[in-house]
């Protein structure tokens, strides 16, 4: 079963490839306070639909290139223009 995650483009300034921001909640060890990290990946987009601050649903594919392992499944929500 391949991974489907949700995030936020922060980048889709390259031909057929977005930048997906992942938010995660983690806990630190020292004090127990809840921390609100992400990650960021690069995702492939074939037919370029999806823009800045869209929120999109990706699943995770073969290396398509060095940093690209997520291929875009659907555009969620739209984001402000």
């Amino acid at each position: 079963m391949k991974r489907r995650v949700t995030g936020r483009v922060t980048s889709d300034k390259m031909q057929k490839t977005i930048r997906v921001s992942i938010p995660r909640r983690v806990k630190d060890v020292v004090t127990g306070k809840f921390l609100n990290r992400e990650t960021v990946c690069l995702a492939h987009d074939e037919k370029e639909e999806a823009n800045m601050s869209d929120v999109v649903e990706l699943v995770e594919s073969r290396p398509l290139s060095k940093l690209k392992r997520w291929e875009l499944v659907r555009v969620v929500s739209r984001g402000a223009k």
